[in-house]
């Protein structure tokens, strides 16, 4: 399996890439072709040791700054991003990883590679940590005005992720909301309850409203809104994980108690930072399109890279696209 890297994409690149791409082919096994400035890229790799058969670089003379509108990104024709999502285009390559501009990530995508048969709108999803394992949020930022029927596509594409590469045998959908009634929310999601509760009549496992606290109550698998609501969750959610962190770690240094207790404690805090380290999962799915593509954090370290990269490699051994659009073709029959 190959999979490209944007070796340019991110706060701290190509450095953070190149690393990351090094540990996924040395611990995963995965072979990983990096785009972007050969002679940086190479200067990165100079420093490192690794397996020479599983990593390719390829040249981009460009790159897509962190701030570029996407349909400038777009005319960036020999950018990191529009290189590697050809190679996946033309079959070169099976997945596409980039910590780099979202919205260049997406709009080259569309342009690039293309939507999968039936798919309107394609979506960007996060998996975040909750009480008895994780749900699987969507749409956090593709899409900040959506119709009620983009919301069911939400649903089918989460539930698809969710049972195929995340393993959940049925997954209990929920539609973010303010209340759990009914009758609750704006006229979109008033609509988008009406058409969700009937595809729960074709086998959609369609739970109800789910309020911001059940996103990480455990009692629903895959939640769906709009971009502009989703993003707002998950960037609420990624400030507060790091301030919980961080006031853990200020409390326990206050008292000479609580440090002797630390010690004893070190597995559980360790397994705390593990549960909400946004490196575990590495990357957001942007699901809709014809091949695999991954953005991460631009903040991203190679830790998350690296599972970044693990993620392209699931999504492909899924077969989850095919499986996609059987799905919506059921149930919306777009």
């Amino acid at each position: 399996m190959r999979v490209v890297l944007d070796a340019m994409g991110g706060d701290f690149a190509p450095h953070t890439p190149v690393v990351g791409a090094v540990q996924a082919a040395k611990e995963l096994g995965t072979e990983v072709v990096l785009v972007g400035d050969r002679e940086k890229i190479e200067k990165e790799l100079s420093r490192l040791s690794y397996p020479r058969e599983l990593i390719e670089v390829v040249h981009a003379e460009d790159a897509v700054p962190m701030d570029e509108q996407p349909a400038k990104a777009l005319r960036r024709k020999n950018s990191s991003i529009h290189v590697g999502l050809q190679l996946v285009k033309s079959g070169e390559a099976d997945a596409f990883v980039s910590a780099g501009n979202t919205g260049a990530v997406m709009a080259i995508a569309l342009f690039t590679v293309g939507r999968l048969k039936g798919v309107e709108r394609p979506a960007i999803s996060a998996i975040l940590p909750n009480l008895k394992g994780h749900t699987f949020l969507l749409d956090v930022g593709a899409n900040v005005d959506c119709k009620p029927h983009h919301l069911l596509q939400f649903a089918v594409m989460g539930s698809a992720y969710a049972r195929y590469v995340l393993k959940e045998e049925n997954p209990r959908v929920g539609l973010l909301n303010i209340g759990e009634e009914e009758g609750k929310g704006n006229e979109l999601t008033k609509e988008a309850y009406k058409i969700l509760k009937e595809a729960g009549k074709k086998g959609l496992n369609f739970k109800g409203n789910a309020e911001g606290r059940d996103i990480y109550s455990g009692d629903f698998d895959v939640i769906v809104c709009d971009g502009f609501v989703g993003n707002v969750a998950l960037k609420l959610s990624e400030s507060l994980a790091k301030i919980l962190a961080k006031i853990l770690k200020e409390e326990i240094e206050k008292h000479f108690i609580s440090r002797l207790g630390a010690i004893t404690l070190k597995p559980a805090i360790k397994g705390f930072k593990k549960r909400i380290d946004y490196a575990e999962r590495g990357g957001a799915p942007l699901l809709g399109i014809k091949a695999p593509v991954i953005i991460s954090h631009g903040s991203s370290n190679a830790k998350a890279i690296k599972n970044a990269i693990k993620t392209a490699t699931q999504f492909v051994e899924s077969e989850l696209n095919s499986h996609i659009e059987e799905e919506i073709q059921k149930f919306s029959g777009r």
